[in-house]
């Protein structure tokens, strides 16, 4: 009787959406796969048409308020693939294991006994803010950075950031938290002048920044007509005019 057929998974870090912001070894896997279980963010409609005729996709990506494959079963989705021999890439926007629960698909192909590896990925949490000209950390304004799931409560040490005046909060999946958070963090003493920026689609052609307060972030949301996918930054790195202007900022300025 011959053995039955063993693939691999990996979990593959797309970057924040651009393909050429991918790591060399991401694209090389994403080349050779079988199958590729895909997010709705990151790199992978760019590339779409460089993958071989036979590969299977499976859209798994979910978005504000549907999330049509849950979890578990998405986890059940890579185990039975590489069960059949398969060769699986889990194709996420940023970083696997920043708020993309690699860690999760992980421990589920480890308890199947199935190959698993894990390629990094720029997490839009620092490549977002940084396309928009704000560093999530600078020298002689903030020395530290606290990465916030904006789904859940804030915890206490996340509060605590938003009150330390050299700590930068980036908040990912947030914009329908928002009031929440904003009045969270008002409630527990952060200044209410504390410089907010939100940046809307970073790295992509419709990437826009809105420049805010602590005080009225959520009034500029609103009036922006903010959407996800959208990363909120609070702190002294997010005042404006703190690094040279971005080409976004002087086309802004122009038009």
């Amino acid at each position: 009787m011959s053995p039955a057929l063993v693939g691999r998974v990996d979990l593959v870090g797309g970057g924040p959406g651009p393909a050429d912001l991918m790591t060399v070894r991401a694209y090389r896997l994403l080349m050779a796969a079988d199958v590729v279980v895909a997010d709705r963010l990151g790199p992978f409609e760019e590339l779409r048409h460089e993958l071989a005729s036979h590969v299977e996709v499976v859209d798994v990506g979910k978005r504000p308020g549907h999330h049509p494959v849950p979890q578990q079963e998405i986890n059940e989705i890579l185990v039975s693939h590489a069960r059949a021999g398969k060769r699986v890439v889990r194709l996420k926007g940023g970083d696997p294991f920043v708020l993309g629960r690699g860690g999760e698909e992980v421990l589920a192909c480890e308890a199947a006994g199935i190959p698993v590896s894990v390629t990094p990925g720029i997490s839009s949490a620092v490549s977002v803010p940084q396309a928009a000209g704000i560093p999530v950390t600078h020298r002689g304004v903030a020395s530290a950075v606290h990465i916030v799931n904006g789904h859940g409560d804030l915890s206490d040490s996340a509060l605590a950031s938003l009150a330390d005046p050299t700590a930068t909060t980036v908040i990912l999946m947030g914009v329908a938290s928002l009031p929440r958070i904003a009045a969270a963090a008002r409630a527990h003493g952060v200044r209410t002048d504390t410089p907010a920026a939100i940046v809307e689609n970073g790295h992509t052609e419709r990437q826009r920044t809105i420049r805010s307060t602590l005080a009225s972030l959520e009034t500029d949301a609103v009036a922006a007509a903010v959407v996800n996918p959208a990363v909120i930054v609070i702190g002294e790195v997010a005042r404006a005019g703190l690094l040279l202007p971005t080409p976004e900022m002087i086309a802004e300025s122009v038009g």
